[in-house]
């Protein structure tokens, strides 16, 4: 490494000059999306079918799947892409535990992981008691 006749009050303005080969006062760049979210978003895009909708496929945790089988709840496909679009909007507002309600059903989402978590008919459970979600969506 070769300094020349250069004046440095700190470490930092040697390192950043030298080692970053960045300028002596560059401006320190503010970052709008953290690694995580990056990464999520990567990923995500990655599962199947993903690309071409461009937003990652709704999964259903096993929890969920058994209740759905127990209960022989299939869904359409369209109650599938409104599930997917319930999930998102609740995602775009920051929830991250949601209830979502749609036609006859209701299913709790987390929608950090894209995952339904649980999933029931609405009256066959008693109280309808959701515990431990930060918003819920009609759908």
């Amino acid at each position: 490494m070769d300094i020349k006749d250069a004046r440095f009050t700190s470490i930092e303005q040697v390192t950043g000059r030298y080692l970053n080969q960045g300028s002596l006062y560059a401006p320190e760049r503010s970052v709008e999306t953290s690694f995580e979210e990056i990464l999520r978003k990567k990923v995500d895009l990655n599962t199947p079918g993903a690309q071409e909708t461009g937003v990652a496929d709704l999964r259903f945790s096993k929890h969920a799947a058994q209740r759905l089988s127990d209960r022989n709840i299939s869904l359409s496909q369209e109650q599938l892409d409104r599930l997917q679009k319930g999930a998102r909007l609740c995602g775009d507002k920051g929830i991250k535990e949601s209830l979502v309600i749609m036609d006859e059903y209701a299913f709790i989402v987390n929608t950090q992981k894209n995952t339904v978590i649980t999933a029931m008919e609405q009256g066959n459970e008693g109280e309808n008691i959701f515990t431990n979600i930060d918003g819920a969506v009609l759908v």
